[in-house]
Protein backbone atom coordinates (compact mmCIF):
# COMPACT_ATOMS: atom_id res chain seq x y z
CA UNK A 1 0.00 0.00 0.00
CA UNK A 2 0.81 3.75 -0.69
CA UNK A 3 0.92 6.50 1.73
CA UNK A 4 -1.45 8.28 -0.47
CA UNK A 5 -4.08 5.30 -1.52
CA UNK A 6 -7.81 6.35 -2.06
CA UNK A 7 -6.08 10.38 -1.95
CA UNK A 8 -6.54 12.53 -4.84
CA UNK A 9 -4.14 16.05 -4.72
CA UNK A 10 -4.78 19.65 -6.42
CA UNK A 11 -0.60 20.52 -7.11
CA UNK A 12 0.40 23.93 -8.46
CA UNK A 13 3.83 25.20 -9.97
CA UNK A 14 4.51 22.53 -12.51
CA UNK A 15 6.76 24.29 -15.17
CA UNK A 16 9.07 21.53 -16.30
CA UNK A 17 10.43 17.66 -15.04
CA UNK A 18 12.92 19.71 -13.08
CA UNK A 19 9.84 21.65 -10.77
CA UNK A 20 9.90 20.64 -7.18
CA UNK A 21 6.07 20.25 -7.99
CA UNK A 22 6.87 17.64 -10.43
CA UNK A 23 8.78 15.77 -8.11
CA UNK A 24 5.78 15.73 -5.50
CA UNK A 25 2.95 15.04 -8.01
CA UNK A 26 5.57 11.77 -9.71
CA UNK A 27 6.17 10.63 -6.34
CA UNK A 28 2.51 11.16 -4.85
CA UNK A 29 1.48 9.28 -8.13
CA UNK A 30 3.82 6.66 -7.28
CA UNK A 31 2.30 6.38 -3.95
CA UNK A 32 -1.40 5.89 -4.94
CA UNK A 33 -2.99 9.64 -5.37
CA UNK A 34 -4.98 11.24 -8.00
CA UNK A 35 -3.21 13.85 -9.15
CA UNK A 36 -5.04 17.05 -10.71
CA UNK A 37 -2.49 19.95 -11.86
CA UNK A 38 -2.96 23.48 -12.68
CA UNK A 39 -1.41 25.56 -14.63
CA UNK A 40 -0.86 29.35 -15.32
CA UNK A 41 0.36 31.37 -18.73
CA UNK A 42 1.42 28.53 -21.50
CA UNK A 43 -1.16 26.16 -20.39
CA UNK A 44 0.30 23.84 -23.20
CA UNK A 45 3.80 23.39 -21.76
CA UNK A 46 2.17 22.42 -18.62
CA UNK A 47 -0.10 19.80 -20.39
CA UNK A 48 3.30 18.36 -22.34
CA UNK A 49 4.61 18.16 -18.40
CA UNK A 50 2.34 16.33 -17.40
CA UNK A 51 2.45 13.27 -19.77
CA UNK A 52 5.73 12.73 -18.14
CA UNK A 53 4.10 11.26 -15.07
CA UNK A 54 3.46 8.46 -14.46
CA UNK A 55 -0.40 8.60 -14.72
CA UNK A 56 -1.51 11.59 -17.35
CA UNK A 57 -3.04 13.77 -14.74
CA UNK A 58 -5.77 16.74 -15.59
CA UNK A 59 -4.52 20.13 -15.79
CA UNK A 60 -6.88 23.95 -15.38
CA UNK A 61 -6.17 26.82 -15.33
CA UNK A 62 -5.40 28.83 -12.55
CA UNK A 63 -4.11 32.69 -12.14
CA UNK A 64 -4.12 33.02 -8.49
CA UNK A 65 -4.65 37.43 -8.85
CA UNK A 66 -7.96 36.43 -10.23
CA UNK A 67 -10.87 36.82 -7.75
CA UNK A 68 -12.59 35.33 -10.96
CA UNK A 69 -10.65 32.44 -11.76
CA UNK A 70 -10.45 31.15 -8.11
CA UNK A 71 -14.31 31.40 -7.63
CA UNK A 72 -14.69 28.92 -10.55
CA UNK A 73 -11.18 26.91 -9.34
CA UNK A 74 -13.32 24.33 -7.44
CA UNK A 75 -16.36 23.65 -10.09
CA UNK A 76 -13.47 23.64 -12.84
CA UNK A 77 -11.97 20.87 -10.95
CA UNK A 78 -14.92 19.12 -10.41
CA UNK A 79 -15.46 19.19 -13.84
CA UNK A 80 -12.13 16.81 -14.08
CA UNK A 81 -13.02 14.52 -11.51
CA UNK A 82 -16.27 14.00 -10.72
CA UNK A 83 -19.10 16.74 -9.70
CA UNK A 84 -19.08 15.28 -6.49
CA UNK A 85 -15.73 14.72 -5.92
CA UNK A 86 -13.55 15.96 -2.55
CA UNK A 87 -9.86 16.48 -2.66
CA UNK A 88 -7.21 15.67 0.29
CA UNK A 89 -4.63 17.84 -0.04
CA UNK A 90 -3.13 20.74 -2.27
CA UNK A 91 0.58 22.06 -3.28
CA UNK A 92 1.56 25.43 -3.21
CA UNK A 93 4.48 26.13 -5.19
CA UNK A 94 3.37 29.94 -6.79
CA UNK A 95 5.94 32.24 -6.19
CA UNK A 96 6.83 34.92 -9.16
CA UNK A 97 8.48 38.68 -8.24
CA UNK A 98 9.44 41.34 -10.70
CA UNK A 99 13.36 41.82 -11.95
CA UNK A 100 13.26 44.70 -9.57
CA UNK A 101 12.69 42.73 -6.87
CA UNK A 102 15.63 40.34 -7.16
CA UNK A 103 19.28 41.09 -7.16
CA UNK A 104 21.19 44.09 -5.96
CA UNK A 105 20.06 47.15 -5.03
CA UNK A 106 17.58 46.07 -2.47
CA UNK A 107 16.74 49.77 -1.58
CA UNK A 108 15.77 50.37 -5.48
CA UNK A 109 12.62 48.32 -5.57
CA UNK A 110 8.91 49.85 -6.06
CA UNK A 111 6.35 49.77 -4.07
CA UNK A 112 3.81 48.05 -6.76
CA UNK A 113 6.64 45.27 -7.31
CA UNK A 114 6.91 44.49 -3.65
CA UNK A 115 2.88 44.30 -3.56
CA UNK A 116 3.53 41.95 -6.57
CA UNK A 117 5.67 39.97 -5.09
CA UNK A 118 3.66 39.73 -1.90
CA UNK A 119 0.35 39.05 -3.90
CA UNK A 120 1.51 36.40 -5.84
CA UNK A 121 4.16 34.83 -3.43
CA UNK A 122 2.43 34.74 -0.16
CA UNK A 123 -1.47 36.10 -0.02
CA UNK A 124 -1.91 33.71 -2.79
CA UNK A 125 -1.68 30.77 -0.25
CA UNK A 126 -4.73 32.34 1.54
CA UNK A 127 -6.48 32.71 -1.37
CA UNK A 128 -5.66 29.26 -2.73
CA UNK A 129 -6.73 27.63 0.32
CA UNK A 130 -10.04 29.76 0.43
CA UNK A 131 -10.23 28.59 -3.29
CA UNK A 132 -9.98 24.99 -2.49
CA UNK A 133 -11.93 24.81 0.73
CA UNK A 134 -15.30 23.64 -1.06
CA UNK A 135 -13.06 20.60 -2.24
CA UNK A 136 -12.58 19.29 0.76
CA UNK A 137 -14.39 17.00 2.24
CA UNK A 138 -15.16 16.95 6.67
CA UNK A 139 -12.58 14.55 6.92
CA UNK A 140 -10.09 17.58 6.36
CA UNK A 141 -6.62 17.01 4.69
CA UNK A 142 -3.46 18.69 4.17
CA UNK A 143 -1.93 22.26 3.30
CA UNK A 144 1.52 21.85 1.75
CA UNK A 145 3.43 25.26 0.50
CA UNK A 146 7.52 25.63 -0.67
CA UNK A 147 9.61 28.39 0.92
CA UNK A 148 13.42 29.21 1.16
CA UNK A 149 14.47 29.72 4.93
CA UNK A 150 12.83 33.20 5.32
CA UNK A 151 14.63 33.77 8.96
CA UNK A 152 17.74 35.01 7.45
CA UNK A 153 18.44 37.77 4.83
CA UNK A 154 19.63 35.97 1.58
CA UNK A 155 22.12 37.70 -0.83
CA UNK A 156 20.21 38.91 -4.08
CA UNK A 157 16.61 37.48 -3.01
CA UNK A 158 15.25 40.65 -1.71
CA UNK A 159 12.04 41.47 -1.89
CA UNK A 160 11.55 37.52 -2.36
CA UNK A 161 12.69 36.73 0.74
CA UNK A 162 10.50 39.53 2.35
CA UNK A 163 7.39 37.90 0.46
CA UNK A 164 8.43 34.33 1.64
CA UNK A 165 8.82 35.68 4.99
CA UNK A 166 5.07 36.64 4.93
CA UNK A 167 3.97 33.54 3.40
CA UNK A 168 5.74 31.65 6.36
CA UNK A 169 3.44 34.10 8.69
CA UNK A 170 0.29 33.37 6.86
CA UNK A 171 0.58 29.42 6.77
CA UNK A 172 0.95 29.76 10.61
CA UNK A 173 -2.38 31.58 10.47
CA UNK A 174 -4.25 29.59 8.21
CA UNK A 175 -2.98 26.10 10.41
CA UNK A 176 -5.24 28.17 13.16
CA UNK A 177 -7.58 29.14 11.09
CA UNK A 178 -8.14 25.77 9.09
CA UNK A 179 -7.90 23.63 12.10
CA UNK A 180 -11.00 23.23 13.37
CA UNK A 181 -11.87 21.89 9.88
CA UNK A 182 -9.33 18.98 9.99
CA UNK A 183 -6.94 20.92 7.50
CA UNK A 184 -3.37 21.05 8.12
CA UNK A 185 -1.37 23.78 6.77
CA UNK A 186 2.70 23.05 6.97
CA UNK A 187 5.52 24.45 4.47
CA UNK A 188 8.79 22.95 3.23
CA UNK A 189 11.77 25.29 3.78
CA UNK A 190 13.81 23.85 0.57
CA UNK A 191 17.24 23.88 -0.06
CA UNK A 192 18.49 25.26 -3.36
CA UNK A 193 17.25 23.15 -6.56
CA UNK A 194 18.22 24.15 -9.79
CA UNK A 195 14.73 24.95 -11.21
CA UNK A 196 13.01 27.48 -13.71
CA UNK A 197 12.55 29.83 -10.87
CA UNK A 198 15.76 29.22 -9.55
CA UNK A 199 17.29 30.21 -12.98
CA UNK A 200 15.58 33.96 -12.44
CA UNK A 201 17.36 35.07 -9.47
CA UNK A 202 20.25 36.92 -9.93
CA UNK A 203 23.45 35.40 -7.73
CA UNK A 204 21.95 31.54 -7.74
CA UNK A 205 25.30 30.30 -7.97
CA UNK A 206 26.38 31.84 -4.20
CA UNK A 207 23.69 29.69 -2.67
CA UNK A 208 24.56 26.79 -4.10
CA UNK A 209 28.73 27.32 -3.12
CA UNK A 210 27.29 27.97 0.78
CA UNK A 211 26.12 24.94 1.28
CA UNK A 212 28.17 22.72 0.27
CA UNK A 213 30.58 23.03 2.76
CA UNK A 214 28.03 23.66 5.63
CA UNK A 215 25.27 21.45 4.77
CA UNK A 216 26.14 18.38 6.99
CA UNK A 217 23.97 16.02 5.14
CA UNK A 218 24.47 15.46 1.12
CA UNK A 219 22.53 17.95 -0.55
CA UNK A 220 22.01 17.31 -4.50
CA UNK A 221 20.92 20.34 -6.17
CA UNK A 222 19.48 18.74 -9.67
CA UNK A 223 17.81 16.17 -7.39
CA UNK A 224 14.38 17.53 -5.81
CA UNK A 225 13.51 13.99 -5.02
CA UNK A 226 14.38 15.02 -0.89
CA UNK A 227 12.06 17.53 -1.07
CA UNK A 228 8.77 15.60 -3.19
CA UNK A 229 9.08 12.95 -0.18
CA UNK A 230 9.27 15.13 2.68
CA UNK A 231 5.47 16.99 1.02
CA UNK A 232 4.75 13.58 0.16
CA UNK A 233 4.58 12.67 3.75
CA UNK A 234 3.29 15.69 5.01
CA UNK A 235 0.44 15.47 2.22
CA UNK A 236 -0.84 12.10 3.71
CA UNK A 237 -1.91 10.49 6.98
CA UNK A 238 1.51 10.01 9.05
CA UNK A 239 1.52 13.53 10.87
CA UNK A 240 -2.03 14.04 11.72
CA UNK A 241 -1.08 16.36 14.57
CA UNK A 242 1.89 18.91 12.88
CA UNK A 243 0.73 22.24 11.54
CA UNK A 244 1.66 25.75 11.58
CA UNK A 245 5.41 23.97 11.01
CA UNK A 246 8.30 24.60 8.68
CA UNK A 247 9.87 21.68 7.99
CA UNK A 248 13.78 22.33 6.54
CA UNK A 249 14.66 19.75 3.64
CA UNK A 250 18.06 21.50 3.03
CA UNK A 251 20.68 19.03 4.15
CA UNK A 252 20.75 20.66 7.47
CA UNK A 253 22.21 23.45 6.30
CA UNK A 254 19.80 25.75 8.44
CA UNK A 255 21.48 24.36 11.72
CA UNK A 256 24.98 25.15 10.97
CA UNK A 257 27.04 28.59 11.87
CA UNK A 258 30.28 28.47 10.20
Amino acid sequence: MGLLDGKRLLITGVITDASIAFSVAKIAQEQGAEVVLTGFGRMSLVERVAKRLPVLAPVVELDVTSAENLESLASRVREQVGASATIDGVLHSIGFAPASCLGEPFLDAPAADANNAFEVSAFSLKSLAAATLPLFSPQGGSIVGLTFDAAVAWPAYNWMGVAKAALEATSRYLARELGPRNIRVNLIAAGPIRTMAAKSIPGFAAFEDARAPRAPHNWDINDATAVGRSAVALLSDWLPATTGEIVHVDGGFHAIGV
